[in-house]
């Protein structure tokens, strides 16, 4: 097993990029079009914590090589189940997703947390912080030499890809920031 991590902090409060996040695979973000469908299974709060749970499958079109995908079958589609927490009385997301799509061979475990930034963060000048980490296991039998370069090329893409999704989340941040201050500023229009 090979561990990915990655912190960042955002030039975004917590409600923004919490609210931000349910879009990181809208027109918005150019750097997802291997992102097909992002669909919802299941939402509920519950009433006892107030936490909300969310079910997704994201559904993408993987950079697989021919050669793999034609040795290992399947297709250039793959699948992704995300469970979300909403935790608002923490001001906390945790995202735990899983990739369902050739799991038997490589499992993918990413969590993903977003949280105010405390230590970076000022009066008027809200920050949050982004933690991710995912454990990559090449499940190919006893070979380990081959189990441990599929897993450190796998950590290595991961990695591109996370820098690519956090760019592209930042694109959506910046588009939600300007058309939610529009929008605020047409509603004062109309009050006065």
């Amino acid at each position: 097993m090979k561990v990915f991590s990655s912190e960042y902090s955002f030039d975004y409060s917590w409600e923004e990029v919490s609210t931000a996040n349910w879009r990181k695979y809208c027109p918005w973000n150019d750097k997802s079009p291997h992102v097909i469908a992002v669909d919802t299974l299941s939402r509920e709060v519950d009433p006892a914590t107030g936490i909300l749970r969310t079910e997704r499958l994201i559904t993408c079109h993987q950079q697989a090589p021919a050669w793999v995908i034609s040795l290992l079958g399947g297709s250039s589609t793959s699948h992704v189940y995300e469970t979300s927490y909403v935790y608002p009385s923490e001001k906390r997301v945790t995202m735990c997703s899983m990739n369902l799509t050739w799991a038997n061979i490589l499992r993918v475990r990413e969590t993903v947390t977003y949280q105010p930034d405390l230590a970076t963060s000022s009066p008027g000048h809200e920050r949050t912080q982004f933690t991710q980490d995912a454990k990559i296991t090449a499940l190919c039998g006893g070979w380990q030499k081959i189990r441990t370069k599929i897993e450190e090329a796998s950590v290595e893409r991961f990695g591109e890809n996370a820098r690519r999704g956090r760019e592209g989340f930042e694109a959506v941040l910046e588009m939600s920031r300007r058309v939610f201050g529009e929008e605020r500023e047409r509603e004062k229009d109309k009050m006065r």
